[in-house]
């Protein structure tokens, strides 16, 4: 298997090739099309200013002026009517043509070499050192008829060009590989760290931290990946308090129960006597059966196995019956409790929303201080209905805010030992909620009170 580095540097070079290869394409298409037309153009037009020149001088010398002429950059060759002919400057690679071509030209015609020359890459088009490759013109000289057939010196021209171009395209070649070698490295190197610490997050190390400081992509995923191992490593202590917490939740009914079994066998006890066992006992089943039940629903939550069935109702009247059913325990605590509820509707899972109103208004009641209040109100906002319950209660930290929906959280044990819970009401609170397309935010400050406050999408 390629490591990434490997094929990160593939990649981008087989993208440079590619991408020179269509450019070259693109170039060669309008070399053809545009830039040898032109050049065919351009250069019978030098072709025929040299015709002109020696023919309005009678005089001159026709061997000697084409030696000038290619010395500046010209290759020529000049064809009589016997067909036998003479070439100046660099010599041709290729020097044949067709004695058709020649006839054509001492019969009055121009011949249009580069324009003619076969549709092949630029390349050879252009540099192609052939005879055939020329603009031919017909030329007078001295009552004689010639053929003159002229092409640019390239060679001449542009040597040297061939020789910083060729440089150029070299050293460009090596020095991308090369910095494509290096960027790759930089780039993959922070994702080798990420593989090798995702491997130790698997077996458990969730203590690990990245240490990648960069504002990009790969800097906001180590962050990201940062912050999942400190969930993580939170998640596994708050489960294994959830367990050692469950374990103990299960152990205690269950020796209760064992125990007072134990006492209703024996012939020595009263009616009464056994009439409080057996009421213990059923306590102790309740509380079992609290506890699976509240575990069964979270996992179907968590799953949304289909446990949601949505209708409108008043939820108003649903939040004053239950207030009517905690009327005794209030009454018994010695809290007040008001409430502003008017009549408002909204959509939902009546069922699963009292289970949140009631896991709310248990735990303003269990951590609320004696003598201490309690307010409920509903609010229509612009998109939402607000319903807030606020309790004068003992208030939780910014940690315990932060942590409190979390499923296998448990409050301090200063806090766990007021009340019975086993820490999975508000996770369940929170599930129902999402479900609902709501949220619900807690603004709490320590030893004053805390409020909830449930946001459902109004209708």
């Amino acid at each position: 298997m390629k490591s990434l580095y490997t094929k990160f540097a593939l990649t981008t070079i087989t993208i440079m090739l590619a991408s020179g290869l269509i450019s070259f394409i693109i170039s060669n298409t309008y070399y053809q099309q545009k830039l040898k037309p032109y050049n065919d153009e351009k250069n019978t037009k030098i072709a025929l200013q040299i015709v002109d020149y020696i023919n309005s001088h009678e005089n001159i010398n026709l061997d000697q002026y084409l030696q000038s002429i290619s010395s500046i950059g010209y290759q020529l060759y000049l064809a009589d009517e016997t067909g036998k002919g003479v070439f100046y400057g660099e010599a041709f690679r290729d020097t044949h043509l067709p004695s058709s071509t020649k006839k054509q030209v001492l019969n009055g015609d121009i011949y249009h070499g580069i324009a003619l020359f076969p549709q092949e890459t630029f390349v050879t088009g252009f540099f192609a050192n052939e005879l055939k490759n020329t603009i031919g013109v017909p030329l007078q000289n001295e009552g004689r008829h010639y053929a003159l057939f002229i092409r640019p010196d390239i060679k001449l021209l542009f040597n040297e060009m061939h020789v910083l171009f060729g440089w150029l395209l070299g050293l460009t070649i090596i020095l991308s590989i090369v910095l494509v070698a290096i960027s790759t490295k930089f780039l993959v190197k922070p994702i080798s760290k990420l593989t090798s610490a995702t491997k130790d997050l698997s077996q458990g190390h969730f203590s690990i931290k990245l240490d990648i400081d960069r504002d990009d992509e790969l800097g906001e995923l180590a962050n990201s990946f940062n912050y999942m191992a400190k969930k993580l490593e939170r998640l596994d202590d708050m489960k294994n308090e959830f367990i050692s917490n469950i374990s103990h939740d299960i152990q205690s009914p269950l020796s209760n129960i064992k125990g007072y079994t134990a006492l209703l066998e024996k012939n020595s006890i009263t009616a009464e006597e056994k009439k409080q066992y057996i009421s213990v006992i059923q306590n102790e089943i309740t509380r079992l059966s609290n506890l699976t039940k509240q575990l069964l629903l979270l996992a179907s939550l968590h799953r949304n196995e289909g446990v949601i069935k949505k209708k409108e109702f008043n939820v108003s009247k649903q939040l004053k019956e239950i207030i009517l059913n905690y009327q005794w325990t209030l009454s018994e605590k010695g809290m007040m409790i008001s409430y502003s509820l008017p009549d408002t509707y909204v959509i939902g899972d009546s069922s699963l929303l009292y289970t949140v109103w009631d896991n709310l208004i248990t735990n303003a009641i269990k951590y609320n201080k004696k003598n201490g209040s309690i307010h409920i109100s509903v609010k229509e906002k612009v998109h939402t209905i607000e319903i807030s319950f606020q309790d004068t209660g003992i208030g939780l930290s910014d940690d315990e805010i932060d942590r409190i929906f979390d499923r296998f959280y448990r409050v301090d044990s200063a806090r766990t030992r007021k009340v019975d819970g086993t820490g999975l009401g508000l996770s369940i609170v929170s599930s129902i909620m999402k479900l609902h397309d709501g949220h619900i935010k807690v603004n709490s400050t320590k030893g004053e009170g805390t409020t909830f406050t449930v946001s459902l999408p109004m209708l």
